[in-house]
């Protein structure tokens, strides 16, 4: 199996919670409000496409899946087209595009200041996945899509923020986030103790 022969299948997959919430507006089965259905419902799906982004490379070295890493910058962009929607239906159905409202509830609700923030974030991550932007960076791009681990932990903490007492599906998230973080650390150690053995066992030249 290939990444090119896979595609298809995950981009109809990623689009199906969009086509969910689409059809549940259209037959009037999203509850009492809406308007925070919407809202709710692309949050989720951008913390949880983000964090199936996250886990490419893990799921890669675990299971063997050569063709997994084929997938990140197409599921990248579907985490960034959830978030835009997630910040769109705020700023559309929830405050009308009333700026100064919505500076004000930027400033003084924290869980709305961290989504934006990680939204700005996410940005110029989507706008520089091109292999042109790639070539263009270098080194540089690799610096910057570490953002994405950042992206990842205000993405959490903007949903912590938000539910307040129920945090039991916010802490599911934070602990799939650690268990991510723990797996990148782990290879991280393993990858440098590998490249320490392999110098010293070079020949000494005098």
């Amino acid at each position: 199996m290939t990444a090119r022969q896979i595609k298809p299948v995950v981009f109809i997959l990623a689009l199906l919670p969009l086509a969910s919430i689409a059809a549940a507006l259209w037959l009037d089965r999203l509850g009492a409000n809406p308007v925070e259905a919407i809202i709710r419902g692309t949050g989720d799906w951008t913390l949880r496409l983000l964090l199936i982004t996250l886990a490419v490379s893990p799921v890669r070295r675990l299971l063997g899946w050569r063709w997994a890493p084929g997938l990140r910058r197409m599921l990248g962009l579907f985490v960034w087209f959830y978030a835009s929607l997630h910040l769109l239906s705020y700023l559309w159905l929830d405050q009308f595009f009333d700026w100064q409202e919505i500076f004000y509830d930027i400033l003084e609700r924290p869980f709305i200041t961290v989504g934006v923030l990680g939204w700005l974030l996410l940005t110029p991550l989507a706008l520089t996945s091109t292999n042109a932007a790639m070539r263009r960076l270098g080194r540089n791009w690799k610096r910057l899509h570490r953002l994405v681990y950042l992206i990842a932990i205000l993405g959490v903490l903007h949903f912590w923020w938000l539910v307040k007492a129920d945090v039991r599906e916010p802490f599911i998230y934070m602990a799939i986030l650690a268990l991510l973080f723990a797996e990148r650390i782990r290879h991280g150690v393993r990858r440098k103790a590998s490249a320490g053995k392999g110098s010293s066992l070079q020949p000494k030249v005098c």
